[in-house]
C-alpha cells in the first residue's frame, strides 16, 4: 500500500482513541422517539458527534433526518460504500468496569460500541481520512453510510434507501476478517401465551430486551419457601448448573446464571432464559412454561422446534430466546432464528408453530439470505487487501449474524475482528484492541485504494 498512507494512519492512532473513547461515552442505546430523532435522544446525540468529527477531519456530511448520515470522498458518480453503525445494544450485566465508560487497559479500550461497531466505523472513517489528505485521485467516490438502527428494525438504510441514490458495491466494517461473503436468513418471531393456573406460580419474571442477545441473567419470583428453595439446591447440585434462590416475604427469588452473547454464535455461551425454564419444568410448571421448556429450553439448533437443518454453504441453523416477559397473566417470548441459505424460511415457521401450541405468533419477520460470489472482483480485491497487510491466509466466509451488507446488491461484511480475537460482540466487557483497530484502518484503505484509486 502506499507508504504515505500508511504512515498518515500511524500518526492517527492517539486521536483515533481519544475519538473512540468520546463515542463510548455516549449510551447510545434506542429508546423512545422525539423530533429530529427517532431512535431516542442519545442516539441521536451519538449522530451529531459523529457528523461533527467527519465534518472536522474535512468531510461534508449529509444528515438524513436522525435516521443516518453520509459523508463521500472524491466526486465520481459511481461509489463505492462503507456501511457502519452508530447505536449499540444495552449494557446488560456482568461489567467489571463502567460499559458508557471508555477504560483502557494495554492494548484494550474496554466499554459497549467497542468493537460492535463503533471502533470499526471509526478504523474505515480513519482510513479515508488518510487516503483524502494523501490527495488520492480516485475513479470511484467513497461513500460513508453510518446507521442509527442496526441493532434493531433497520428502519435507518429503508430510510436511508429511499432518500439517497443506495450504493451497488461495498463493505460494512462489522463482523470479522478475512471476509463474510454469505450471511444466513433470519427468522425472528414474537409469541405469546397465558399462563397456567395450575402447577408452578410464577410471580414475576422479566428478561431480555433484543432478540439477538444471548441473557445472561435470568430472574424468577416463585410461590413458595424453603422447601422450593431445596428443590433449586437439588436441581443446581443434578445439573452442575449455576442458581441460586433466596428464600423472601414474597416467595422464592431464583436466578439463572447464564453466558452472555451475541444470537448468531451460541457456541461456549449458555442462555440464562433457557436454564430458567427448564427449572420450571423441574420444579412443576405448567402450560406455556412448560411449552418452552419442551420446545426450546437449552438448545439452541431449533431440533425441538422441529426446524434444526444445515448446508454446506452457511452451515447450521442457530435459534435463541432473548425475551421472557411475564405480564398481567400472559407470557411474551422472542425466538432469533439464523437459517441456512437453503432452507425454506415459510417452512420452518410453521414447524416453530406446531411444536409451540397455545401461543399466538404476535408477529413474524423474514429476512432472505445474502451472498457473494467469491470470485466477484469485490471480494478477490478485498481479500487481497486484507493478505497484503497482515500476511495472512484470505478466504470467504459464511455468518449467522446479520450486517448491512445485505443493503446492497454486492455487500460483504469485513472485518473489523481479526481471526484470532475473542469475541466479545453484545457481552460484557466488549472491547477493541488498539493494534487492531490500527491495523484495520489500513487493510481499509489499501481495499479502498485497490477499488477506487486511479
Amino acid at each position: 500500500m502506499n507508504k504515505q498512507i500508511s504512515l498518515l494512519i500511524d500518526s492517527y492512532r492517539s486521536d483515533l482513541i481519544a475519538t473512540l473513547s468520546r463515542w463510548i461515552e455516549i449510551p447510545s442505546v434506542k429508546s423512545t422517539p422525539a423530533p429530529g430523532a427517532p431512535f431516542g435522544a442519545e442516539v441521536r446525540r451519538m449522530l451529531d458527534v459523529a457528523m461533527a468529527d467527519a465534518s472536522a477531519m474535512g468531510f461534508a456530511v449529509r444528515d438524513f433526518d436522525g435516521y443516518a448520515c453520509d459523508l463521500t470522498l472524491g466526486d465520481a458518480p459511481e461509489a463505492v460504500a462503507v456501511l457502519g453503525h452508530l447505536d449499540v445494544v444495552p449494557a446488560g450485566d456482568g461489567w467489571q468496569t463502567p460499559p458508557f465508560t471508555a477504560v483502557i487497559e494495554g492494548d484494550k479500550i474496554i466499554g459497549r460500541g467497542a468493537i460492535d461497531d463503533k471502533g470499526p466505523s471509526l478504523a474505515a472513517l480513519y482510513a479515508m481520512r488518510a487516503i483524502k489528505e494523501a490527495g488520492v485521485p480516485l475513479k470511484k467516490s467513497i461513500r460513508m453510510i453510518l446507521g442509527c438502527d442496526e441493532e434493531s428494525g433497520w428502519e435507518d438504510m429503508a430510510y436511508y434507501a429511499t432518500h439517497a441514490d443506495m450504493p451497488k458495491v461495498g463493505f460494512s466494517p462489522d463482523a470479522s476478517f478475512p471476509i463474510i461473503n454469505t450471511e444466513k436468513a433470519m427468522l425472528h418471531a414474537f409469541i405469546t401465551a397465558p399462563v397456567a393456573e395450575g402447577g408452578l406460580q410464577v410471580k414475576q419474571l422479566w428478561t431480555g430486551e433484543r432478540v439477538n442477545v444471548i441473557p445472561g441473567e435470568c430472574k424468577a419470583l416463585l410461590a413458595g419457601g424453603i422447601d422450593l428453595a431445596e428443590q433449586v439446591a437439588a436441581y443446581t447440585a443434578k445439573t452442575s448448573l449455576p442458581y441460586t434462590a433466596e428464600v423472601t416475604a414474597d416467595g422464592v427469588w431464583v436466578t439463572a446464571e447464564g453466558i452472555p452473547g451475541h444470537s448468531a454464535y451460541p457456541e461456549g455461551r449458555r442462555n440464562a432464559i433457557g436454564m430458567m425454564l427448564l427449572l420450571l419444568k423441574e420444579l412443576g410448571a405448567e402450560g406455556a412454561f412448560l411449552t418452552l421448556a419442551n420446545a426450546v429450553g437449552m438448545e439452541s439448533n431449533g431440533a425441538s422446534l422441529g426446524c434444526a437443518c444445515a448446508d454446506e454453504v452457511s452451515g447450521a441453523l442457530t435459534c435463541n430466546m432473548g425475551i421472557l416477559h411475564l405480564e398481567n397473566g400472559s407470557i411474551t417470548a422472542s425466538l432469533d432464528m439464523r437459517v441456512p441459505v437453503t432452507a425454506d424460511l415459510d417452512a420452518l415457521e410453521q414447524s416453530a408453530r406446531a411444536a409451540l401450541p397455545g401461543f399466538t405468533f404476535l408477529h413474524v419477520e423474514k429476512k432472505e439470505p445474502h451472498h457473494v460470489p467469491a470470485e466477484s472482483e469485490l471480494v478477490s480485491q478485498l481479500l487481497a487487501a486484507y493478505h497484503e497487510e497482515t500476511g495472512l491466509p484470505a478466504y470467504p466466509t459464511a455468518t449467522g449474524g446479520g450486517t448491512y451488507a445485505k443493503v446492497l446488491e454486492q455487500g460483504v461484511a469485513f472485518g473489523a475482528a481479526f481471526p484470532d480475537d475473542e469475541d466479545l460482540a453484545h457481552q460484557a466487557d466488549e472491547y477493541a484492541s488498539i493494534d487492531g483497530l490500527m491495523k484495520s484502518a489500513k487493510v481499509y484503505a489499501n481495499a479502498l485504494l485497490r477499488l477506487c484509486a486511479e
